[in-house]
């Protein structure tokens, strides 16, 4: 099965930037999307960001003008540009990718994880 690894997490101050990285491995039917999610202490995961392979893309509001996903198709991986940091960004960070066998039919896979930690 499909295996993902996230990195780039870490500490910044408010107002600094940060890269997180997602690659895809072991692949066998085409991944159709690519996407982050966060959880941060005592909430619910929550769709930060998603991308299509033919680029249609989505944020939620909150990272709106702040965060830019990107994709390498051929590559299988998948980058997040986290500028502008604010404490409440700070959660975990995960990777999202569906593998599509089929249309709309497939089978989805998750990273383990990414700190992302802003301090005021």
């Amino acid at each position: 099965q499909v295996q993902v690894v996230e990195s780039g997490g870490g500490l910044v101050q408010a107002g600094g930037s940060l890269r997180l990285s997602c690659e895809a491995s072991n692949v066998r039917f085409g991944i159709k999307t690519m996407g982050w999610h966060r959880q941060a202490p005592g909430k619910e995961r929550e769709l930060v960001a998603y991308i299509h392979d033919d680029g249609t893309l989505k944020y939620v509001d909150s990272v709106k003008g702040r965060f830019t996903i990107s994709r390498d198709n051929a590559k299988n991986t998948c980058d997040l540009q986290m500028d502008s940091l604010k404490p409440e960004d700070t959660a975990v960070y995960y990777c999202n990718v569906f593998e599509s066998v089929q249309g709309d039919w497939g089978y989805n896979f998750w990273g383990q994880g990414t700190q992302v930690t802003v301090s005021s």
